[in-house]
Order: C-alpha cells, then sequence, then structure tokens
C-alpha cells in the first residue's frame, strides 16, 4: 500500500501542474489575439509588410500545438485528480 502522506503530495502536484499549464494556455491565446490585432492595425494602415509579420507571429505551428498540448494535458489532469 502506498503511504497516504505520499499520495497527497502526488495529488498536490498534479494539482500545481494541471494550474501551471492553464495559465501558460490561457497566455498562449492571448498572445495569439494580441498579435491578430497587430495584424488588423498594420492591414488598417496598408504596412502589408509588417501585418505579414504579425501573422506569422500569430499562428505559428508550435504555439498552436503547445497550447493543444497544455490544454489536453490539463485535462488528462484534472481527470486524473477526479478519480483519486
Amino acid at each position: 500500500m502506498a503511504n497516504p502522506e505520499k499520495l497527497m503530495n502526488q495529488i498536490f502536484d498534479l494539482k500545481f501542474t494541471s494550474k501551471s499549464l492553464q495559465r501558460q494556455a490561457r497566455k498562449c491565446e492571448k498572445e495569439e489575439k494580441e498579435q491578430k490585432l497587430k495584424v488588423k492595425k498594420a492591414i488598417e494602415k496598408g504596412n502589408m509588410d509588417g501585418a505579414r509579420i504579425y501573422a506569422e507571429n500569430a499562428i505559428p505551428a508550435a504555439k498552436d500545438k503547445e497550447k493543444v498540448d497544455e490544454d489536453d494535458l490539463s485535462r488528462r489532469l484534472a481527470e486524473l485528480k477526479a478519480r483519486g
């Protein structure tokens, strides 16, 4: 049998990791929205080169993958927490 104190520590670690991943996912979403707004403003000003740069920053494949992974892992940790 596992030590109850050790289990409590693991549950705490899971909760902490879950919250951290949720914060990181929200941060990525916020950054994406800011970049999209910059794209819109640059297009309105006729600055197509700037808009292109902002667009490249707005939706990088790595960030989208990272955000999805963080959300998925956060959900999985929440499910584990609910079971225990």
